[in-house]
């Protein structure tokens, strides 16, 4: 049943989004992750320690972030599904705050109305809330393409791989990988402080997000196809072509796709704290020059990406029922 879970956390967070006023009222699983990460960080990350021995502690941290909170929601789920019938819509509801469908949407949207408003100044201002990257060296066209690479990607980290581990191993899955997904964001960096202690996080966040990266670069080929101006064809050939040049083994896929279908070339050259990262062009020959209209082409090939996506776990789910009440009879 841990495909119907994350097809009703898929249908309910897709309509219903993660509530203001519950991030105010409790926080966010990923706020709470993100304590969890930021003591043990202060706890045994010292920098006058050895390389090794902050290696290991590394080691350490990551299994106390995944298995604790996998742990607890692997209890919440069987306490649920023994106590109430409706056990599976509420284990259902908890995993839809591990998805971030509605929130992402809303955060590239607005960078597209910021640049169409306020322009490049405003522009900045928005796309800032979801890249790392530095946002006074984006002109116009690297606000944009800023904004669509962080859409592919994110569609990945934020909403395929939580649904695919929830639909492998229930709630405790998702958990599981959205602990680790945040580690890697908080300490998965290769600086001076956390290359040693968030390597153990930074590697196990690259192979647990193999499966999903290589879904979302398909679910974008597909959409491609129900999308006025799209090519799949090119978006299928960019993945082929340049999504194993990207310096991330798992980002280069969605990016080379939507790269593909919107013939665009995205990522590129970058510049993080003031440093220059050399990296493949995903969708080389295509333009770079790219605006608020092309985040909006972004935008409605990824929602529909996203409705494929929610009708796959549907299918998957009627597929495992019917085949349940055939072993049943």
């Amino acid at each position: 049943m841990s495909i119907l879970i994350a097809f009703l956390s898929l249908a309910i967070e897709r309509i219903l989004g993660y509530p203001d006023w519950l991030f105010r009222a409790v926080g966010h699983p990923v706020t709470w992750f993100g304590r969890l990460i930021a003591f043990l960080d202060l706890r045994l990350n010292r920098d006058t320690d050895s390389d090794a021995l902050r290696r290991r502690r590394g080691v350490q941290a990551l299994l106390v972030i995944v298995l604790v909170p996998a742990a607890i929601a692997f209890i919440v789920q069987i306490l649920l599904w023994q106590v109430f019938p409706a056990g599976m819509i509420i284990t259902a509801i908890l995993a839809s705050s591990l998805l971030s469908q509605k929130s992402l949407t809303e955060h590239v949207e607005a960078v597209a109305d910021s640049l169409d408003t306020g322009g490049l100044a405003l522009g900045r201002i928005a796309v800032a809330r979801i890249v790392g990257r530095d946002p006074e060296k984006l002109d116009h066209a690297g606000v944009s393409r800023a904004a669509i690479e962080s859409l592919a990607e994110n569609f990945s980290d934020g909403i395929v791989a939580p649904a695919f581990w929830t639909g492998v191993c229930g709630l405790a899955g998702g958990v599981a990988y959205k602990a680790a997904n945040t580690a890697d964001s908080m300490i998965g960096h290769r600086t001076p402080h956390h290359e040693a202690f968030g390597r153990a996080a930074a590697l196990f966040d690259d192979w647990i997000n193999l499966p999903a990266s290589r879904l979302t670069a398909l679910l974008i080929v597909a959409a491609a196809f129900l999308v006025d101006g799209a090519d799949p064809r090119n978006a299928w050939q960019a993945v082929r072509r340049d999504a194993k040049k990207h310096r991330s083994p798992n980002a280069g896929w969605p990016e080379a796709a939507m790269a593909g279908a919107l013939g665009l070339a995205l990522a590129g050259p970058r510049s993080y704290g003031g440093v220059i990262v050399e990296d493949a062009y995903m969708g080389e020959g295509g333009r770079r020059e790219a605006d608020s209209t092309d985040i909006r082409r972004a935008l409605k090939l990824y929602q529909i990406a996203d409705y494929l996506l929610i009708a796959l776990f549907g299918l998957l789910s009627a597929v495992v029922i019917y085949l349940d009440v055939l072993i049943s009879q």
